[in-house]
């Protein structure tokens, strides 16, 4: 598939009008910057189960949209000066791309999509947080079958008449589809990012505890959502137990509850009692490895090759031979390959890596922050 170059001129500038609007909100005084308006997300609905129990008997549309409403009530009964909009409050059918519209066109300051995940087998049990970002190849994060979770959520496009239009081109089949995710910059990563990271923690303490980390996907709906964005996956229906806790009306309720938590931890930062930026500079950062440490006036270059919330071994087979350094970004790890002086031993870098990592990309290193290169002749 081709998209045009008027397709990522255009990407290009929502892009760059994006971080300029996030830097203006960064200026204005904090009794300024406040959390009026979150928009919950059931996933699927409608004609588009999602994943289903292996009895046949519970469906992930249902799911979604019990919990997305329990965690509604409890922020509308806290906070009745903020506004909450779903995405859907029936078993209806709606669109992602309606769904993301359904967030920008209400300004929302906060967009949470709520899913259930799934796999062949039943031992995978757990949560996850996913923030906008150009994965695509399995191995980029811990757990072999990320990709097909990006596929499956994106999947219901194809239930769509003339989606081919409607999505300029994307087809959730079509691997260049996911390459085109790495022309976006999400101007609200770091939020995304924050409010993953809170997310996690309350989880954590139950009733499922078992966390898979924080991946950055291409999930659509983050990628065309203009605000901060997470999609989380509460539990595998293929999981007996975490099949039972999300079955049962209690484990519902503390679910929500959980996420509440999180809601009600960001909303303090996010309104300006706590600086977004102070917060992340309050949070215990991960030490960098000595051999990814750079002094302020350093300039180095060399190629990214995986994001991930959690540090992999040497050798680990993920890294397919490479002995990347690693460069702690919050809460998630960057691996770089191929490190040097040269900009353009750079890009002759990538040109060899990118047979291994299709999604990797030519970055540059300052002061120990990794930031991507403009990518030519790819």
């Amino acid at each position: 598939m081709k998209f045009d170059f008027h397709h990522i001129s255009l990407l290009l500038l929502i892009c760059l009008s994006m971080a300029a609007f996030q830097d203006a909100a960064a200026q204005q005084s904090s009794s300024t910057l406040k959390l009026r308006t979150v928009v919950l997300d059931p996933g699927h609905g409608g004609k588009d189960a999602g994943c289903v129990s292996r009895d046949r008997k519970t469906y992930e549309k249902n799911l979604t949209l019990s919990i997305a409403r329990l965690l509604g009530q409890k922020i509308t009964q806290a906070y009745p000066d903020v506004k909450v909009v779903y995405t859907r409050t029936t078993d209806k059918y709606v669109t992602l791309n309606d769904r993301a519209e359904i967030a920008n066109r209400n300004h929302a300051d906060l967009f949470i999509s709520i899913h259930i995940n799934s796999f062949s087998s039943s031992s995978p049990n757990g949560f996850s947080a996913h923030i906008l970002g150009q994965s695509r190849d399995k191995n980029r994060d811990l757990f072999s079958y990320n990709m097909d979770v990006c596929r499956r959520e994106n999947s219901v496009i194809l239930l769509e008449e003339d989606y081919s239009t409607k999505y300029q081109g994307f087809d959730p089949e079509d691997p260049e589809s996911f390459i085109f995710f790495n022309l976006m910059q999400n101007a609200f990563y770091e939020q995304s990012l924050l409010f993953a990271a809170d997310v996690e923690k309350e989880l954590s303490k139950g009733p499922i505890t078992h966390s898979r980390g924080i991946s950055q996907d291409p999930f659509y709906v983050l990628w065309k959502t203009t605000m901060p964005a997470v999609l989380l996956e509460l539990g595998f229906i293929s999981n007996p137990a975490d099949l039972k806790i999300m079955n049962s009306s209690a484990g519902r309720e503390q679910l929500a509850s959980r996420l509440f938590a999180a809601f009600r931890e960001f909303k303090k930062k996010y309104d300006g009692s706590l600086d977004l930026s102070a917060a992340r500079a309050a949070q215990p950062e991960r030490q960098e490895d000595v051999s990814a440490q750079t002094s302020a006036g350093d300039t180095r270059y060399g190629v990214q090759i995986l994001v991930l919330s959690k540090k992999l071994r040497k050798g680990d087979r993920a890294l397919k031979g490479y002995d990347p350094e690693i460069f702690s970004a919050g809460r998630l790890y960057k691996y770089v390959v191929g490190i040097s002086g040269s900009e353009a031993e750079a890009r002759d870098t990538y040109r060899t890596v990118r047979r291994k990592f299709p999604d990797s990309f030519p970055v540059k290193i300052s002061g120990g922050t990794v930031s991507p290169m403009q990518t030519a002749g790819k």
